[in-house]
């Protein structure tokens, strides 16, 4: 698919957008909420395989670090071309669209980690540290979404956008 820039020239869309419209509706909370699942599957993945090798304080608190990481990941590329529709820019305006991304999941973040180490401390099973992770990222998804329509995938208005270095002119 290609997508015209504002600037004048066609970009490539990655081949596995399915739409180089944003989405709306039930179609996008659809799609949002199995991403979330997605995102929230490797990042849990990622800290049960780490916690299966050592489920000591310093091992659980390297399993958040590195679950949200592999979730964040994750969850950028499929919001950034699936849900915002973004097509793909130059690499300094992906920088900074990525670190603004991360940025805004800072807020999020910590309210997952607030109700997973909440819940783990209050009730101390394995079953409660995910029930607060589970119940924590889906309150943080949902403020997510809309810090990054806000801020993030805004279009010319979006922060990342507007502050980014001028494409290249077409050759």
């Amino acid at each position: 698919m290609r997508k015209t820039e504002p600037g004048g020239g066609p970009t490539a869309m990655p081949p596995f957008v399915a739409s180089d419209r944003p989405k709306h509706g039930l179609r996008l909370v659809l799609h949002y909420a199995a991403f979330a699942i997605l995102a929230t599957i490797a990042n849990l993945g990622t800290q049960s395989l780490l916690l299966s090798v050592n489920d000591g304080a310093i091992f659980y608190y390297a399993a958040l670090v590195c679950g949200t990481g592999a979730g964040l990941v994750l969850k950028y590329a499929l919001d950034k071309y699936w849900i915002f529709a973004d097509p793909g820019r130059d690499i300094v305006t992906n920088a900074q669209q990525f670190s603004l991304y991360s940025l805004m999941g800072v807020a999020t973040t910590l309210i997952f980690w607030t109700v997973e180490t909440t819940f783990w401390i209050v009730w101390d099973t394995h079953q409660a540290r995910v029930a607060g992770a589970l119940l924590g990222l889906g309150i943080g998804y949902c403020v997510k979404y809309h810090l990054d329509r806000r801020f993030v995938f805004a279009g010319r208005s979006g922060l990342a956008v507007r502050y980014a270095a001028p494409a290249a002119p077409p050759a």
